[in-house]
């Protein structure tokens, strides 16, 4: 059978999100530019360059809670609207702004803006999308930003080289022109089920509906868990590049071949791949993702050229198409009807708080400790994130027996 046939019954609003979704995802051409624009155009020195990123890291870290709440209280549909209307309006005025202070100031206004819609777009799909087809609507979802970003960069290399005004305008175009396709459209009302898996959970505890989040210990014990994951992706975008490049002597533009096999692996396999695992338990796709997440790091102390680490790309982008969309549909599944921004906001904080330490980790131990113990350091954390979510089925057993008691 043709797995991508399937995909015909998810809802409509579903395909109006993955339209919005790679629409908006093919023009950020600003951010993996700001420090170039940063230090050519307006003459920063490279350490405030990295300042002003940091600062957006910031401003992206308090939005996620935030915009999940104002999900919860105004609706997913207004904040992701007024996300897309507003960070495009914020762009067109970004290149006009001039000074350290200034630029730092619009630059956690954009991210605030700007990062509101991740948690909005995920609060949005479980509001739409029945509990049985959430990972592969999540699969959707990626692959429309994958598209995007697979689009958005390479134009904004030609972009920027010519004029960063027109970079500015141009990002900002798409993200308004994203707006209009979904305020244009009629959103369907709210999904109240959950899946098999959760229900057997909750059958003879307290339900979550009654809870605070920061009552809720098996999703705060899941948030624990991702963190390290999490942590061990963010690799691909600080030691892992200065390891290839610099220890393996592989070219920059090798790294960046190495780096295409990810994408189009994720575009090609991850919607069919995660239809054939719709019916698997959340607990143990999550634990796989979470081992080939770690074994990529552990296969790259044996990886001496560019073939060698092509098998880890493999081997990570497979950890990659299963862990983010079935750790989506958990969180899905598990959050209230009536907090499932919330739930989406603190999901969404993990990486966040993962890209802000993540890539000084690694780095940092890279150059005290070697290359060896990094990677090895890594795939550990990997399994033991994997041990840790398989445990989580004793842990909400004790929750559930603490509650009737």
């Amino acid at each position: 059978m043709n797995p991508w046939r399937s995909l015909g019954s998810l809802p409509r609003a579903v395909w109006v999100l993955f339209t919005v979704t790679l629409i908006n995802r093919t023009g950020p051409m600003v951010l993996p530019f700001l420090v170039l624009y940063l230090t050519e155009s307006l003459k920063l020195s490279p350490q405030r360059a990295g300042l002003v990123m940091v600062f957006y890291g910031f401003g992206a870290l308090i939005t996620a809670p935030l915009a999940g709440r104002l999900s919860d209280r105004a609706g997913a549909f207004s904040v992701m609207k007024a996300s897309l209307f507003l960070s495009g309006a914020t762009l067109f005025v970004f290149p006009f702004v001039h000074g350290f202070i200034s630029v730092v100031l619009i630059t956690v206004l954009w991210a605030i803006i700007n990062e509101a819609f991740r948690p909005a777009s995920m609060a949005i799909i479980t509001e739409a999308v029945a509990a049985e087809k959430r990972k592969s609507a999540f699969s959707l979802n990626r692959l429309a930003i994958n598209l995007g970003m697979s689009i958005g960069p390479a134009a904004g290399g030609f972009l920027a080289a010519h004029s960063f005004l027109t970079l500015f305008i141009v990002d900002g175009a798409t993200s308004i022109i994203a707006g209009i396709v979904l305020a244009a459209t009629r959103w369907p009302t709210r999904h109240e089920d959950s899946s098999p898996e959760i229900k057997s959970q909750n059958d003879s505890a307290v339900t979550t509906k009654r809870l605070s989040v920061l009552s809720d210990r098996r999703f705060l014990w899941f948030l624990a868990v991702m963190i390290p994951v999490e942590i061990i992706f963010f690799q691909s975008q600080a030691s892992m590049p200065l390891y290839l490049v610099r220890d393996l002597k592989i070219s920059e533009s090798v790294f960046g071949m190495l780096l295409t096999i990810n994408t189009i692996l994720i575009i090609l396999i991850e919607v069919p791949l995660n239809m054939a695992m719709a019916n698997w338990p959340h607990r143990r796709a999550v634990a796989l993702g979470a081992i080939l997440t770690g074994a990529r790091s552990g296969a790259l102390t044996f990886a001496s050229n560019a073939w060698g680490v092509a098998a880890t790309v493999i081997i990570w982008t497979f950890g990659e198409m299963i862990i983010f969309p079935s750790s989506s549909a958990y969180v899905a599944d598990i959050a209230p009807a009536e907090r499932r921004g919330v739930y989406s906001g603190l999901y969404v904080m993990t990486f966040s708080v993962a890209f802000m330490i993540g890539p000084w980790i690694g780095l940092a131990a890279l150059e005290h400790f070697g290359a060896r113990l990094l990677w090895v350091g890594a795939f550990v954390s990997g399994c033991l994130s994997a041990t840790m979510i398989l445990a989580m089925r004793s842990f909400g057993e004790k929750e559930a027996r603490a509650a009737e008691a």
